[in-house]
């Protein structure tokens, strides 16, 4: 395991990190809102027994550059993704995986750099577009009670609006508290301008979807409170070649509900491309 950086067009300093074998399939493992390389949490481990992992902290995120603007560019986005391919020397094979609002940044890349490096698209819980009154980017109930509150500077404020989401990220069971406070301090971490940031922009990726010409898996919890499963259908509904496994009681955080399933679903896209 190795900690790496590569700088991306605008000179912003992305940071990731890499695991499993150096001769497999290149895995990107992009986190969505508020997270950052560590929220996948042991099924990071899990793919990197077959898959060589790359999970990167976006920027504003982690250990990654905060700048001060630049955040409702797509391009900057999309730069972000590519730099670390080129610093890894991947030119064609990769997956790209999208949790939350990991998604929109997977599509960002698609729109600007195309498929070329790529073998298959997963998005997670996620969706390709956001914006007011943009198709398939409606936010769940946990995010909108959660705002404006998780903008907020004050600690004490931010902490109780935080709440809102409850267990959206790990789903029930007794032993997931530890994993929820972890996924928490990880979104008080994140700068509150950032958190806000991310959500001053507006894009519609569908046409970039409907011209896709490698295989999506989209994976999304049925009762998923955070990104509604009507944007994962969205997603699987534009995109030509697509499959999708909609999971029965399951909410946001697929990769800790249900660590064997998403590590097994991952491994059965990967073996049928």
């Amino acid at each position: 395991m190795a900690i790496r950086d590569a700088v991306s067009a605008d000179g912003t300093n992305i940071v990731y990190r890499v695991s499993g074998p150096a001769d497999a399939r290149p895995l990107v493992l992009l986190h969505g809102w508020a997270a950052n390389l560590r929220c996948w949490g042991r099924a990071a481990d899990d793919l990197a027994a077959r898959f060589r992992v790359l999970a990167v902290d976006l920027r504003g995120h982690g250990y990654s550059d905060a700048p001060a603007a630049g955040y409702d560019d797509p391009k900057n986005w999309a730069a972000d993704v590519a730099a670390v391919l080129a610093a890894e020397g991947v030119e064609a094979g990769a997956i790209l995986l999208g949790w939350s609002y990991g998604g929109i940044v997977l599509s960002d890349y698609l729109t600007a750099y195309g498929t070329g490096a790529l073998a298959g698209i997963v998005y997670t819980g996620s969706q390709a577009n956001i914006g007011r009154g943009v198709p398939g980017a409606a936010a769940g109930p946990a995010m909108r009670e959660a705002m404006p509150g998780v903008f907020e500077e004050s600690a004490g404020r931010a902490v109780r609006a935080f709440g809102a989401f409850g267990n959206a990220n790990t789903g029930a069971g007794a032993d997931k508290g530890a994993d929820a406070q972890r996924l928490f301090g990880t979104s008080l971490a994140t700068l509150p301008a950032v958190r806000k940031a991310l959500f001053y922009r507006t894009v519609d990726n569908t046409e970039t979807l409907r011209a896709l010409d490698i295989p999506v898996l989209v994976l999304h919890g049925e009762d998923d409170p955070v990104v509604p499963i009507d944007n994962g259908r969205y997603i699987y509904e534009a995109a030509p070649d697509a499959r999708a496994s909609f999971w029965a009681g399951a909410k946001h955080g697929l990769f800790i509900e249900d660590r064997d399933r998403f590590v097994a679903e991952i491994g059965a896209f990967a073996d049928s491309l």
